[in-house]
């Protein structure tokens, strides 16, 4: 797809997007801060079928006020759902109020929901633009939107959280930008690693591009287990944390089933030999596409 198609296209999933919004101010500070971003442009570039489409804001504002409308919107579907709330941290994250995370450099926000830890609703029951599945760290709306809440700020601050140079491209109201590396890469359809705060989900990620025919080097993998050297795993916390982005149903089950273990002192300790018994339990189904 020519880069002119490419932008024509985005406006146009934005613009969509946007007008099913009830809200004017929401929907102003969303044309002032949007940024997509990942997948989505590589696959456009490669002429292939956007699986969703990578939402992303400029500012801590604009993710606290979108969080709080679709959580709404969730409650007003289903009205179980009325404990889940927002959590908001600081810059040392610490939980502090809206303002506070507003104003603050590197702040975060999670959607605290009770039980399950994610909201899922029956897509086809649901109208474009609706929630159909809501985590501590995104939101995914009917329409293939998906609005990322666990980072925000300029592109390249988002990039920083990136793993793979091919998904490097954004787009903006305003621009459509396509790093040069980022280009080769997707010519070659070669994954090039660039270090990531999250190598095990950059890991886990491989297997999809690999059965789409991408290429990647032992060197590549050799970074990856370089950078996971230096977390700790066997918290269910820094594990939750650590697996953002990817399709987290049986990681759910098995968090649970170690934050449970550890509630209860059935474990003296997490190590790798209780993990693969976990591991062997919970993902026993489990098949890739």
């Amino acid at each position: 797809m020519k880069t002119k198609t490419i932008k024509k296209e985005l406006n146009n999933v934005y613009s969509k997007w946007i007008t099913s919004i009830d809200n004017k101010d929401l929907v102003d500070l969303i044309k002032k801060n949007i940024i997509i971003t990942g997948g989505c442009i590589a696959s456009m570039l490669l002429g292939e079928e956007v699986n969703d489409y990578d939402i992303y804001f400029a500012t801590a504002e604009t993710v606290a006020k979108v969080s709080e409308y679709y959580l709404k919107k969730a409650q007003e579907i289903d009205k179980s759902l009325e404990t889940a709330r927002i959590h908001y941290f600081n810059d040392e994250k610490v939980l502090c109020n809206m303002d506070d995370f507003i104003n603050s450099k590197q702040g975060r926000l999670k959607i605290f929901i009770e039980g399950r830890g994610y909201i899922s609703f029956d897509g086809k029951k649901r109208k474009l633009y609706e929630p159909i599945f809501i985590s501590s760290n995104a939101i995914m709306l009917k329409g293939k939107i998906q609005v990322v809440l666990r980072f925000w700020g300029s592109p390249a601050d988002i990039h920083k959280n990136y793993d793979f140079v091919h998904c490097m491209s954004y787009w903006t109201p305003r621009e459509l930008v396509i790093p040069v590396d980022t280009a080769i890469c997707l010519l070659t359809r070669e994954l090039k690693y660039q270090g990531s705060r999250y190598p095990l989900t950059s890991i886990i990620r491989t297997r999809k591009f690999i059965r789409r025919g991408w290429k990647i080097t032992a060197g590549e993998y050799l970074k990856m287990a370089a950078q996971l050297q230096e977390i700790d795993l066997f918290n269910p916390s820094v594990l939750e944390d650590q697996l953002i982005g990817v399709d987290i149903s049986y990681f759910l089950m098995l968090i649970d089933e170690m934050k449970k273990a550890i509630e209860d002192s059935k474990v003296e300790i997490i190590n790798s030999a209780y993990i693969i018994d976990l591991v062997d339990k919970i993902f026993n189904n489990e098949h890739d596409d």
